[in-house]
């Protein structure tokens, strides 16, 4: 099928018919619902799950979206046929206040701030030093150390942190980096589960065990969860995944010996791995030339050429900023030209110039210790998704001039127009020190690693953020100080004794996952107020039939996983634990133990590269959906085995 069709196919056709379905659920759910107030709630449910299953909007302005519907309803409830509002509009943006939305920024900004130190490099240096230059030992210590870490920050970030650091093991063991990458990718989900503040639903979770508290009868209060109380639930899915990689591994992850790195450097890494055969040459513009007057920009378009610099005879224009898309091209000019063989050949005949046989002009500007080729990815979170680099003005703004985009083992070139797509690595031309800039940007990760750099961590500051650090978990533990306040103390603690800026803790956080989570706050209270959970707990209840209560985790943890992967977690968690506190009230189970299990089962992600790990390492590990599949099914069951386990074993 082309492109262009399955492109239409998956923008309108697709969610077309999502409409009509979804409309026809809405429709007979407002039917079934016993009151207006349960009807109007069914049909927001089932619009935030549409709107996230076909990404019609990106995922934070979704919630925010619904939010805002949530305050006009309950502004005029009379109007919609309510005898009373959906939740206290005063209170709309209480989960902006919320101590788990305080808790992640606080998170984020710590776990910046142990990196600022030089941490991860010192951590890489360990492992290859512990773990030699086998897969097999390789493997499984860096999935433990990303876990670890991942259990005191978020995620993503984890994943994002050890990303470089996998590539810089895999360049120096010449272990192919897909071998490596899904292993450490999983674990760092997993490590998610080792901490109550480890993932986002697992630090919602005791605000939204406060909130259904409200409801529920005083002798049946559910205390909140402390900080390490699923630590063994985690440490044994942990375990699980890495001795899966361990035996199966072989079996399941993808071999693709052509991702194995040469140990000749970068250019010759790039040129083996993306088959991009790129050189860098110089050229004269004599004044007859066809291309004098044209400007960068169509030169690019018509010759299948990039242009790193031009010289005007009295000065160089170098991108950022000296070089755009729309710099003309004059007679006289010398170009300093990134192209392929054929590519250069070619356009060196048809506008009769002058190719050097050497870099004179360029020499020292463009020199390797200078300038060269990278490899960066684009993250989930980045403001660039959904962009194109024409938009952006990739080389004037950030003085990147794009070579391919390397998206689901493919090589784009045509791409000015072409819109960036989360997990997309671009294979660039920079100068070292905009690439040394771009490390500290949260909207790129740099795999790119061996190249000249200007020294700027602050391994002197690492006994500052173990110490800052360190009193923020004695907070958590051995306090009863909020959890919110423990961990900002030691986040402004690394700010104030000069570990990170304040700007750079501003960087630091993603303020998508802020809003999506301050944003959804509220419809788990409309969920829990107005009766939609009790409802819905009681119509499962009667469909599922009389049961025993392991059976009645196993569907509400499985339930947990597929909302989990059509929709966000911290959506899904927001959700099901109102619906599974219920459900356990009404068959007199333990309610803490069903919405620790949502909260565990939503990090269960690993079949479609819908999270935001599974996404940030597809480029790179150069995997496919069917590699997902693959590894991710038997995960996916694995998980949820172990988990399940160890719930009723713990609790």
């Amino acid at each position: 099928m082309p492109i262009r069709l399955k492109l239409f196919f998956k923008r309108v056709i697709l969610p077309l018919i999502g409409s009509f379905i979804f409309l026809s659920l809405a429709y007979w759910l407002y039917k079934i619902a016993p009151s207006k107030e349960i009807s109007i709630v069914l049909a927001i449910l089932v619009l935030i799950i549409y709107l996230f299953l076909f990404e019609v909007l990106p995922v934070d302005l979704t919630a925010i979206t619904i939010m805002v519907i949530l305050g006009l309803i309950s502004w005029q409830f009379a109007f919609f046929g309510m005898s009373s509002e959906l939740l206290n509009i005063n209170h709309l943006f209480d989960g902006f206040a919320s101590n788990a939305v305080m808790s992640i920024i606080a998170v984020m900004i710590i776990g910046a701030s142990l990196d600022k130190t030089g941490m991860m490099t010192s951590v890489a240096n360990i492992i290859t030093k512990i773990g030699g230059s086998t897969e097999k030992r390789i493997s499984p210590i860096i999935s433990f150390a990303v876990a670890i870490i991942s259990s005191f920050m978020q995620n993503v970030g984890a994943a994002a942190l050890f990303l470089p650091v996998t590539s810089r093991i895999a360049n120096r063991t010449e272990i192919p980096l897909s071998r490596l990458l899904m292993p450490m990718g999983f674990c760092a989900i997993c490590g998610g589960t080792v901490t109550m503040v480890g993932s986002s639903p697992l630090i919602l979770l005791n605000d939204l065990i406060i909130t259904s508290n409200k409801s529920l009868p005083a002798d049946q209060q559910i205390e909140p969860f402390s900080l390490f109380s699923v630590t063994p639930i985690g440490l044994a899915i942990v375990a699980a995944a890495i001795a899966y990689f361990l035996i199966v591994g072989k079996f399941v992850l993808p071999s693709t010996t052509g991702k194995r790195v040469s140990s000749r450097g970068t250019l010759d890494y790039i040129r083996k791995i993306y088959g991009v055969n790129f050189s860098l040459n110089e050229v004269a513009v004599p004044a007859e030339s066809p291309l004098v007057g044209m400007n960068i920009q169509q030169a690019e378009k018509e010759f299948a050429i990039r242009i790193i610099a031009l010289h005007d005879g009295t000065r160089m224009h170098i991108a950022p900023g000296a070089l755009s898309r729309k710099t003309e091209i004059l007679p006289n000019n010398m170009l300093a030209i990134m192209a392929s063989d054929y590519a250069l050949n070619k356009f060196v005949e048809v506008n009769e110039l002058d190719l050097r046989p050497a870099m004179q002009t360029f020499a020292e500007a463009l020199t390797p210790t200078r300038s060269g080729m990278s490899e960066i990815v684009l993250p989930p979170s980045s403001d660039l998704i959904g962009k194109t680099p024409r938009e952006l003005s990739l080389r004037s703004t950030y003085g990147l001039t794009l070579l391919v985009i390397y998206r689901d083992g493919e090589n784009l070139t045509d791409i000015s127009d072409e819109p960036f797509h989360s997990g997309d690595t671009m294979i660039a031309h920079s100068p070292w020190d905009v690439l040394q800039a771009l490390e500290d940007d949260r909207d790129f990760v740099i795999l790119t690693d061996d190249y000249p750099r200007r020294e700027d961590s602050r391994p002197k500051k690492l006994i500052h953020a173990l110490v800052f650090f360190a009193l923020a978990l004695f907070l958590v533990i051995f306090t009863d100080l909020r959890l919110s306040v423990a961990l900002l103390t030691g986040a402004v603690g690394m700010i104030l004794s000069g570990v990170i800026s304040i700007d750079e803790a501003y960087d630091a956080v993603s303020w998508k996952t802020v809003f999506l989570l301050a944003s959804l706050i509220p419809l788990g209270m409309a969920v829990e107020n107005s009766g939609t959970a009790d409802w819905i707990a009681d119509r499962t209840l009667n469909l599922i039939g009389d049961v025993p209560d392991t059976v009645l985790l196993a569907v509400i943890a499985i339930l947990s996983t597929f909302f989990t992967l059509v929709m966000s977690n911290v959506g899904a968690t927001v959700l099901l634990v109102p619906l599974a506190i219920n459900i356990a009230m009404k068959v007199g189970a333990n309610p803490a133990v069903f919405a620790i299990t949502v909260a565990l089962a939503t990090s269960n992600s690993f079949i479609i590269p819908t999270h935001q790990v599974n996404a940030l390492i597809m480029g790179p590990g150069g995997y496919k959906v069917a590699d997902y599949l693959k590894a991710g099914g038997i995960m996916t069951v694995l998980f949820l085995v172990v988990m399940l386990f160890m719930v009723n074993l713990i609790f």
